[in-house]
């Protein structure tokens, strides 16, 4: 019998032997993790049993390099995954963890009940607390905050974070409230913005999180930046990255020159309507952006020169007010259908 299909999808993965980072096709089933170089490929460049595997998240071996979990297999060889964004970690992290159980356990793989139990501090749900946090109604509200000749961008200050863990009763004090900030810093979910905020992280306390008013912290998938005294020029570049990311997550792209299709990391944005690709191998420096205002975006069944690179379902085009045309594959008809709703609502609503 068929292992069966846990989940599949996009990630960035560290070589074994180069060192490396590339985005490749994974493919989750229930006794093991294959990765193809193509979404497209028949055959998997590798394949990592979980049988005896262990799991590790976050790994933060890697300095700046961000939302990178480790498997290490039962001959202890590490493989290093990085995803585009929390909850997309999560996901992952969720199944494999859940699947390595259940080899230990001689059962069939199957998803526990996401259903919440009575409230237990030790057994707070980090994921569902960090959803929460960033609802953009009830939650941590982001502000611009400036500091030593700095303007933060879509930030909190550690204060904020404990006083509404407490106030929405996540926490019965203080100090417990600091020790859920502290897990959720730890576990990659909130991110230190300024120089104080970064000292504590980095100090190796039992309590890194700072509850402090002048300790600054910013959501991990938020649109966060930081800049100094700038031009105009660099103000109104600034200005693409104001808005609250409404989508992100990984796609094929066809290039405007070559018409070669890459995997590119995609953040969608509102007021103002834009959509930013990335590498997702590399940094936070934007490849290129969609101004979406006024844009058209449809699914098709047919782009020139796609079959001589196996792209051949579940994909869309953008157009945009300026007639530049943009050619993307979802890697399932279902996430073809959110992007493009995703796209269609921002573009009308957005400047």
């Amino acid at each position: 019998m068929e292992p069966q299909l846990i989940r599949e999808g996009y990630l960035v993965k560290k070589g074994t032997v180069l060192n490396s980072w590339k985005a490749v096709w994974v493919v989750l089933s229930e006794d093991g993790l294959e990765f193809y170089k193509k979404k497209t490929d028949r055959s998997p460049k590798g394949m990592i049993p979980l049988k005896g595997a262990t799991l590790i998240s976050p790994c933060q071996d890697f300095g700046k390099r961000m939302l990178v979990f480790k498997i290490t297999t039962d001959r202890k060889q590490d493989h290093f995954f990085q995803a585009s964004h929390v909850e997309e970690r999560e996901f992952w992290v969720k199944d494999i963890k859940r699947a390595i159980t259940c080899i230990q356990g001689g059962r069939k793989f199957a998803r526990k009940s996401t259903r919440r139990s009575i409230r237990l501090p030790d057994k707070i749900n980090l994921t569902e607390l960090y959803t929460l946090m960033k609802d953009q109604d009830d939650g941590v509200k982001e502000l611009k905050l400036e500091q030593e000749n700095r303007v933060f961008n879509h930030c909190f200050t550690g204060a904020t974070a404990v006083e509404w863990l407490i106030s929405k009763e996540k926490a019965r004090n203080r100090p417990e409230a600091l020790m859920l900030a502290t897990g959720l810093l730890n576990e990659g979910f909130l991110q230190p913005a300024g120089d104080l905020s970064k000292e504590g992280a980095e100090s190796g306390e039992q309590t890194a999180f700072l509850d402090e008013t002048i300790a600054l912290y910013y959501f991990a998938d938020s649109g966060f930046f930081c800049e100094g005294y700038s031009s105009d020029e660099d103000v109104l570049l600034k200005e693409e990255f104001r808005g609250n990311i409404i989508k992100q997550g990984c796609l094929l792209k066809q290039g405007h020159k070559r018409k070669n299709w890459k995997v590119r990391k995609f953040v969608l944005r509102d007021d103002p309507a834009y959509m930013h690709y990335y590498d997702p191998t590399k940094g936070d420096d934007p490849l290129g952006s969609i101004h979406l205002r006024g844009s058209v975006v449809t699914a098709v069944e047919f782009v020139p020169d796609a079959k001589k690179y196996d792209i051949d379902d579940n994909l869309f085009e953008i157009i945009t007010s300026d007639e530049t045309h943009y050619f993307l594959q979802a890697a399932t008809a279902e996430e073809r259908k959110e992007w493009i709703t995703a796209i269609q609502a921002v573009s009308k609503s957005g400047k």
